[in-house]
């Protein structure tokens, strides 16, 4: 597994390599990261999670934050570099920055979506997912 600011791994023994897009809400959610890698225990695949272990809730959200740049910086070559995104929008979060995240990758036929009733624009999601032909799970 690596986070943020871990180097993209290149390594050719690695099979696939996933993102783990989805609900963090600063921190303050549930970490279903933990929960994936430790169901996904396959050696061949590398996780990308951006739950920061250093996640500092302090930080600006703006450009010249050098810290939250970063954060923001690794998260899009990750998104971009994998072979899977696998996003997860939890039931009572907002998750503005992972919608954002699926519209700029919808049509890269690397996005699985697991969006549950509840989740506040579960419909926007359905239906961008329909349109897109994005595979979604429970």
């Amino acid at each position: 597994v690596l986070y943020p600011p871990d180097k993209f791994n290149d390594d050719p023994s690695m099979i696939k390599s996933v993102f783990l897009a989805g609900t963090i809400d600063m921190g303050n959610s549930e970490d279903w990261q933990k929960t994936v890698v430790d169901e996904c225990c396959e050696k061949d695949v590398v996780f990308y999670n951006p739950r920061r272990k250093d996640w500092n809730s302090e930080w600006e959200q703006k450009m010249g934050d050098n810290k939250f740049t970063e954060q923001v910086e690794w998260e899009l070559e990750s998104l971009e570099n994998v072979d899977l995104i696998l996003m997860y929008l939890a039931p009572g979060s907002k998750s503005p920055i992972s919608m954002l995240e699926l519209g700029i990758f919808a049509k890269t036929d690397k996005l699985v979506v697991c969006c549950p009733d509840g989740f506040w624009r579960k419909g926007n999601i359905d239906i961008v997912c329909r349109k897109y032909g994005i595979k979604q799970v429970e």
